[in-house]
């Protein structure tokens, strides 16, 4: 349970949940009074969009090097912080929805977390947990300021994040994010596509050099 706690801290769990809660919070407020409840998908994309933007923060830590040359499995961790925290997310805005007004079907909860949590997933492997956030974020920005009247496969996938559930093209788009997306971070780990080769350190180096850091102070 130790190693729990100390890998949330590391991962800025708690700063995450809070950012969360801070979103859920929000929503019930715009929403108790019914005003929102027929606002369409662009509330609860922007929702679970910030949530997944919450989550991206621990997606890397804080010393690169150690992480990578620590001599654990981080593949199945790895995994697992990306699929509790979609799953969290979800939670939280369906918790919001029970003791308020609906703005969103479970279906369409379901698909839109997984893909997000898989495009963060993406963001981190690529640019690293700092700027994970801008993936979600810039896929949002563009599908609100796609053409809605878009009916082609190109235009369902830009903005699969606000279209009703049962669109084909929006639910592979999802699945697709959330099995690449998991998958290249699992395995690769943050910034796997841009760090340098040399900066990648053998398996087990981490915890050397976390003696010796120990030893010189």
């Amino acid at each position: 349970m130790r190693w729990l706690m100390l890998y949330a801290r590391s991962r800025q769990v708690p700063a995450s949940l809070a950012t969360v809660l801070i979103s859920a919070v929000g929503v019930w407020a715009l929403t108790r009074d019914g005003s929102a409840a027929h606002g369409g998908s662009q509330l609860p994309a922007v929702v679970l969009t910030t949530g997944a933007m919450a989550l991206s923060v621990g997606l890397g830590g804080q010393d690169l090097d150690l992480d990578r040359g620590a001599a654990i499995r981080w593949a199945p961790r790895r995994a697992a912080h990306v699929l509790f925290g979609g799953a969290i997310v979800g939670t939280a805005i369906l918790t919001v929805q029970a003791v308020g007004q609906d703005l969103a079907t479970t279906a369409f909860v379901a698909r839109d977390c997984a893909g997000l949590a898989g495009l963060a997933a993406f963001g981190a492997a690529v640019a690293g947990g700092r700027y994970a956030w801008a993936f979600p974020f810039t896929w949002l920005a563009f599908a609100s300021l796609a053409p809605p009247s878009a009916t082609s496969v190109p235009g369902k996938v830009a903005t699969w994040m606000l279209l009703p559930t049962g669109t084909p093209a929006a639910t592979w788009t999802a699945l697709c994010l959330a099995m690449v997306g998991t998958t290249l971070y699992a395995l690769a780990g943050p910034e796997a596509l841009t760090l340098p080769a040399g900066r990648v350190p053998r398996r087990g180096q981490g915890a050397d050099r976390y003696r010796n850091r120990r030893r010189g102070s």
